[in-house]
């Protein structure tokens, strides 16, 4: 956030000004995330499952090269009692039971109209973790409809997320916003920008006397 101010930018809400949508740290915010996920559990749109990546992985006999995750295989999905009860120490991940084959079409504000195929393209994904946290599919879900989100603006590596979360929202019984899928910043190599390229955080960029004016011209 400090790097942020300093480059100069503002913001009307969030853990350091406040605002009308509160709390706005995660870990504060965990008894929506149960509920949510209690009403899905509820609704036998839920599932546990025991399978690590590596189970995944080795089920399947052709990945998607690329995608995010491979699609899950269903190993767990036929065993899954809805009357089972959620326990963060059972050391299960628990997954949101989808309709193989339905479609899902949304209107992307940047890259125009997009669709997937579930089972195909994107398989029943984890919504709460074997460590007693909800994913970030449905943290993300939670957040944004309860803060009255009207529009995500964020990279276009996360268009297959989208998919996954309007699942949710409509599980869920909420209105979706609309989204804003950009390029990503890469550097010279066509490389993506990422938290492990330190070189040109904004942190770093400060400690080597740059201004947060060159670097708004430059953008």
């Amino acid at each position: 956030m400090e790097d942020l101010r300093w480059l100069g930018l503002r913001w009307a809400e969030g853990p350091d000004v406040g605002g009308a949508h509160g709390p706005y740290r995660q870990s504060e915010r965990m008894v929506f995330y149960s509920e949510a996920f209690d009403r899905l559990r509820a609704a036998g749109l839920v599932y546990p499952c025991k399978c690590s990546r590596r189970d995944i992985v080795s089920a399947l006999s052709a990945p998607h090269a690329g995608e995010d995750e491979a699609v899950y295989p269903g190993t767990c999905r036929a065993d899954a009692q809805k009357s089972e009860i959620r326990n963060p120490l059972s050391a299960m991940n628990w997954r949101f039971r989808l309709n193989d084959g339905e479609s899902f079409t949304f209107n992307d504000e940047c890259a125009g109209t997009k669709c997937a195929v579930s089972g195909l393209d994107f398989g029943d994904f984890v919504v709460w973790r074997k460590d007693g946290f909800p994913s970030y599919q449905l943290a993300c879900v939670v957040d944004d409809a309860l803060m009255g989100i009207t529009e995500v603006v964020r990279g276009e590596d996360l268009i297959t997320s989208t998919f996954r979360q309007l699942a949710l929202y409509r599980a869920l019984g909420w209105k979706a916003p609309s989204f804003y899928h950009c390029p990503l910043v890469v550097d010279e190599m066509g490389t993506r920008l990422a938290k492990r390229h330190d070189a040109l955080s904004l942190r770093t960029l400060r400690e080597q006397g740059k201004s947060a004016e060159d670097l708004r011209s430059g953008w």
